[in-house]
């Protein structure tokens, strides 16, 4: 593993490169930009899945997004839609200039909603070749209308007004407002789980218990709730067309409507794969699951790229 950075816009991007097993120095390999889900940092579910496509031949980066992990960016803990994106362009950047990958296969895979950001960007990304998400997430439809569609116009209206006056707070020198999804949620209670989506709950377990890293977004910066909700990941997916389109996803999911949306949207090449019984966080982790994505990433982008 070798630590990098590149730049985004004045923001340093800090990543990790794996290399496939028995590298040769003079050889070219194919290359994928492996993206992180909203809230996570690249030593969690990224990683995991770069060191399986690793293994198999491919030399694969992760990175923590501008403004959050070791990357930097102020305010700090926010979530950019529009940052997101040219984070993997930039990511791409430096693979494509790197001695030991081939320009020419360079592949894109993002888990939750780094799945989406990296379909969006592929929309319109050229040398993204071959196009993967596994559990993918639109964030920009989560926002304004909640998991499962859940969430009322009046309360996206009441996040939309507090997210402005909080930029306004940050432009005249006062302090970064901080949001939670689920404690500053009115409609969800710990005390009744059957109010909160099972993601959350799943999510909170993984990011506290079985993979926690300190540098995990638990909160964000509440003034970039507003360029969440501003973004549509899925318009112009048809434009990935003719590159291959691949996105997996669990049957038990509670996102599964979004990789169903995102399939009928795109042209082909194009394949939904289930994982039979997984739920969306699952696949991060869970060893039943985790093979089965793995080798279906694998056969993917050793036949695409």
């Amino acid at each position: 593993m070798e630590r990098i950075t590149f730049q985004n816009k004045g923001n340093t991007v800090v990543g990790n490169l794996f290399k496939p097993e028995g590298f040769q120095q003079g050889t070219t390999y194919p290359a994928i930009v492996v993206t992180h889900p909203f809230g996570a940092v690249k030593e969690q579910v990224p990683t995991t899945y770069a060191k399986l496509l690793a293994a198999q031949g491919f030399i694969t980066l992760v990175f923590d997004a501008s403004y959050q992990g070791e990357s930097g960016g102020e305010p700090h803990f926010s979530e950019f839609p529009s940052a997101r994106v040219e984070d993997i362009r930039r990511a791409v950047d430096f693979l494509s200039t790197h001695p030991d990958v081939d320009e020419d296969r360079i592949g894109a895979l993002g888990i939750c909603a780094g799945g989406g950001y990296t379909v969006n960007v592929s929309q319109t990304e050229m040398r993204i070749k071959a196009v993967a998400g596994v559990s993918t997430f639109n964030l920009g439809s989560a926002r304004r209308d909640g998991v499962g569609g859940t969430q009322s116009a009046e309360y996206r209206t009441d996040l939309l007004e507090r997210s402005g006056k909080a930029r306004t707070r940050e432009a005249a020198g006062g302090e970064v407002e901080m949001f939670s999804l689920i404690a500053d949620n009115p409609k969800f209670d710990m005390n009744d789980l059957s109010t909160i989506p099972m993601m959350y709950q799943e999510g909170y377990r993984y990011y506290s218990e079985i993979d926690p890293n300190p540098r995990f977004m638990g909160t964000f910066a509440l003034s970039s709730l507003s360029q969440q909700m501003a973004f549509f990941p899925f318009e112009g997916l048809e434009l990935i067309s003719p590159r291959p389109l691949l996105l997996i996803a669990g049957t038990e999911a509670d996102t599964l409507y979004m990789s169903q949306d995102a399939i009928e949207r795109a042209k082909e090449p194009k394949e939904l794969y289930l994982i039979d019984g997984a739920s969306h966080i699952d696949l991060y982790w869970k060893p039943d699951y985790v093979p089965q994505v793995a080798e279906k990433l694998t056969a993917f982008f050793a036949k695409h790229l």
